[in-house]
């Protein structure tokens, strides 16, 4: 696998350690680590080690304890460098397939409960309601609070055809809401599609696999070839809770609706983990309208792709903001088949922009259609910004340029005419995507004229 090629949520068994990351032998690995070693700090490490192990209470073998301290190093860090058993490896190696076992959903950590970034679309986890932003605080009989993350994957992980159930605590709701969920083998379609209107087409991206970019470019063929008179005058790419995945998707994704130019950029402290990536000749939409829909758990390459559109004026985005997932994760196999998962770069925008903590504002916000007229019932969604341990965003050195703003106003749409027969319909079943669609048909209009 070459050098940071990839980028990945760390889906272990369906359930996500969360974070983007690269899968590969990376030569940041082969650093002289042998310059200055504290050894006064190491001294007080092996003779903590001894103590533990002849003064606890229960007897623990040197394996356990030594992972248990490499794990708190990591996790020390930021949220999202790890320790990996050689188990947990494999399983994350087989989730970028496409193809794994368990329930669906990207999971974090937050004030110690187990957090939902975002549900998978058709898995487990999705069919039984889990929405992002749910904090699980008890899964069968085993309270949550307390736990390591990767503890509380183990207890959701198990054979498929199983049942699990979870205790979800939501926002909106009073009292602790109870699911009760099959474990399932996860075949993740990653790219669907489907007309929403003659001329219109709608892509719909789960998260990022290394058959996204492909599969992107078979749907939008199928759309023109289905639409009338195999015309496709604009479209709609939605994002919305995608936790992202493997970066060069997230590349391919990008270069299908844009010429050339820089799509994301990676910085670290180490040279060697510095690239860019371009896109190549060739726009599959023909630079017809693109409407792109994010959310707060649109994550990573979900991002990378919104900022790339956003940056070259390629697409306007709507939604409201994204989860703010900017830094790139290295897998670093080592020699007894486990490995460490450690952040080494973030990712920046055409323009040089940091997503860490900030994510993407979008140009046009829609906001999710409150049944209530409680203006307090609304849930602010947990961003990457309140993680604990969580990176600064890369800009902040520069304030001025985190200053600069799009000349473009953000506006926010209230209400729109009904442009088509079943309209209420799609208002009733997803208002955010009929919004989108309104606002897509204005841009084809507008187009025409011009």
């Amino acid at each position: 696998m070459s050098l940071l090629s990839r980028t990945s949520i760390a889906l272990i068994v369906g359930v996500a350690l969360g974070g983007g990351l690269s899968l590969t032998h990376s030569v940041l690995a082969d650093r002289d680590t042998a310059e200055s070693l504290p050894l006064q700090d190491l001294q007080a490490f092996v003779e903590i080690l001894n103590r533990v192990k002849t003064d606890y209470v229960e007897e623990i073998d040197d394996k356990t304890l030594i992972d248990n301290a490499i794990r708190g190093m990591l996790s020390g860090l930021d949220p999202h460098s790890s320790f990996l058993s050689a188990d947990e490896f494999k399983d994350m190696s087989a989730a970028t397939s496409g193809k794994f076992g368990g329930l669906g959903i990207e999971v974090q950590m937050h004030n110690g409960f187990v957090r939902v970034v975002s549900p998978i679309d058709d898995t487990p986890a999705a069919r039984a309601g889990i929405m992002p932003g749910d904090l699980i605080v008890r899964i069968d009989d085993q309270a949550v609070k307390g736990l390591e993350l990767s503890d509380a994957v183990n207890l959701m992980r198990g054979d498929p055809g199983t049942k699990i159930t979870l205790e979800i605590a939501r926002e909106t709701s009073p009292q602790p809401i109870t699911l009760e969920l099959e474990r399932a083998i996860i075949k993740v379609t990653s790219v669907r599609s489907e007309r929403l209107a003659p001329t219109l087409g709608y892509v719909r991206i789960s998260n990022f696999t290394t058959e996204t970019g492909k599969s992107l470019s078979a749907e939008i063929a199928k759309l023109k070839k289905d639409a009338q008179d195999q015309r496709l005058d604009g479209l709609i790419l939605d994002l919305r809770n995608n936790p992202g995945g493997v970066l060069d998707a997230a590349v391919q994704v990008s270069d299908v609706f844009l010429n050339d130019g820089v799509v994301v950029s990676m910085q670290g402290r180490d040279e060697r983990s510095r690239r860019e990536f371009k896109a190549t000749p060739g726009d599959e939409l023909d630079g017809k309208p693109l409407v792109v829909m994010i959310n707060a758990g649109s994550a990573s390459a979900s991002e990378i792709v919104a900022g790339a559109l956003q940056d070259r004026r390629r697409g306007v985005i709507v939604g409201t903001k994204s989860f703010g997932k900017g830094s790139v994760q290295t897998i670093m196999p080592l020699n007894n088949e486990s490995a460490i998962k450690l952040t080494t770069a973030l990712y920046y925008s055409p323009l040089g922009r940091s997503i860490q903590a900030d994510g993407i504002e979008p140009d046009v916000t829609i906001r999710p259609l409150l049944v209530s007229e409680d203006k307090s019932a609304g849930f602010t969604p947990i961003t990457e910004a309140e993680l604990r341990g969580s990176l600064r965003n890369g800009n902040k050195k520069d304030e001025q340029k985190n200053k600069k703003k799009d000349e473009d106003a953000t506006t926010e749409i209230q209400d729109a005419t009904d442009p088509f027969a079943d309209a209420d319909k799609l208002a009733e079943r997803d208002y955010a995507l009929y919004e989108a669609l309104n606002l897509l048909k204005g841009l084809v209009v507008a187009t025409q004229k011009d």
